[in-house]
C-alpha cells in the first residue's frame, strides 16, 4: 500500500461511491463520472481505483444478488467506509482552507 493519501481520481470515485449510494458498482461508477464530470475511464481504471481504495480501507463490498439482465452475474456493489467518510472530509477542509486563504488578486492577475 503506497500511502492513506488519496489521488484525485481515487476521492472523484469515492465521491461517486457516495452519490450512488447502494447502486455503486462498476459500470455505474463509470457512466456516472463520465455523465457528471465529462471524464471517460475505463472500467479496468475504475477497478484498480476501487481496489486500492479497498486495501485503504476507505471502501468497502459485497456482491448483490444475480439477474436476468446480467446473464446471471451479480453486482460487487461498493460504499464508503466510515474511514473513507473521514478522509474525504479531511480533503474537502483542507482544500476549502487553502481556496479561503487565496487573495482576490490572485485571479485578477494579467
Amino acid at each position: 500500500m503506497k500511502g492513506t493519501n488519496l489521488g484525485e481520481l481515487e476521492e472523484l470515485i469515492m465521491l461517486t461511491v457516495a452519490v450512488l449510494y447502494d447502486e455503486a458498482y462498476g459500470v455505474a461508477i463509470q457512466k456516472e463520472i463520465k455523465k457528471r464530470c465529462n471524464r471517460s475511464i475505463t472500467i479496468s481504471t475504475v477497478h484498480a481505483a476501487l481496489a486500492r481504495l479497498q486495501s485503504k480501507g476507505y471502501v468497502d463490498s459485497r456482491y448483490d444478488g444475480a439477474t436476468p439482465e446480467r446473464g446471471g452475474r451479480r453486482k460487487h456493489l461498493f460504499q464508503v467506509t466510515k474511514s473513507g467518510q473521514k478522509v474525504l472530509e479531511q480533503v474537502k477542509e483542507q482544500r476549502n482552507a487553502i481556496w479561503n486563504e487565496i487573495p482576490s488578486i490572485a485571479f485578477n492577475a494579467k
